[in-house]
């Protein structure tokens, strides 16, 4: 599998290939404008820390609002859902299973048990953008600071939930439930061009958590998890900028 970086890079140059191609921005005398912005964001991302005991590759979707100064600083909020379907704690419910390795439901028939990884983070932001590679002065490098909550568990769904053992409080009490104080950090590129079309951001994000479990008894071990975890996460995130602009410029220049 090819590195994050090379697919950082490959994924960069792609956009900005594109934005060369159709953005429409103004002379070279231009400034800095204060802009108000709206994105949805995508990050695929890889564990560290402690998480890879637990989960594997995941991505995350969400919401997020910006505003940018008119000297380029940013300050914003955003949310992001975590989801995966890789979990590397497979003894997870060992205690339930047949020797067959199966869990019998209500109807003394096999039950349909699957696990997914499901959390969240959110964060307040603030950063800078530094105009580079000859982009107009809305645009350029993108860096970005950020701290807040961060919250994972594994989601256990069975099919009709049919499955006693895995409903209600006693499925609290194999969901793994963590929970903490996480910081972020993000360095990409921002384009934000003068109308409303074409404008992105993708980067690589850092996250780092410190979490603790926060239920009362994991039943599978038959204790309580009372250890301090640092949870990492290092993705890919991408953005789609929506400018809240009052009006659009009247003025354009085409290259």
């Amino acid at each position: 599998m090819k590195s994050l970086p090379t697919i950082f890079l490959a994924v960069l140059l792609i956009l900005l290939a594109a934005t060369t191609a159709f953005s429409q921005d103004k002379k070279n005398e231009d400034k800095p404008e204060t802009i108000s912005m709206l994105f949805p964001a995508y990050v695929f991302q890889f564990p560290g820390g402690d998480l890879p005991d637990r989960f594997g590759t995941s991505s995350a979707v969400g919401p997020g609002f910006m505003v940018k100064s008119s000297s380029n600083w940013l300050f914003g909020v955003d949310a992001n859902f975590i989801f995966g379907n890789k979990l590397n704690e497979d003894s997870l419910l060992n205690n339930l299973l047949t020797s067959d390795g199966y869990i019998i439901n209500e109807a003394g028939e096999y039950a349909d048990i699957g696990l997914f990884e499901r959390g969240f983070y959110s964060s307040a932001k603030i950063g800078k953008v530094i105009p580079i590679f000859g982009s107009n002065k809305n645009s350029g490098l993108m860096i970005l600071f950020g701290g807040g909550y961060l919250q994972h568990k594994i989601r256990i769904e069975v099919k009709d939930n049919n499955a006693a053992q895995l409903r209600g409080d006693y499925k609290k009490g194999y969901d793994r439930l963590t929970d903490g104080f996480q910081v972020n950090e993000f360095v990409g590129y921002m384009h934000v061009g003068e109308t409303r079309m074409a404008n992105f951001f993708i980067g690589i994000e850092f996250v780092q958590a410190w979490t603790e479990n926060r239920r009362s008894m994991n039943f599978d071990l038959m204790r309580r998890d009372d250890s301090k975890r640092l949870d990492m996460l290092t993705g890919i995130k991408v953005g789609w900028i929506f400018p809240l602009r009052k009006s659009m410029p009247k003025d354009f220049y085409y290259y």
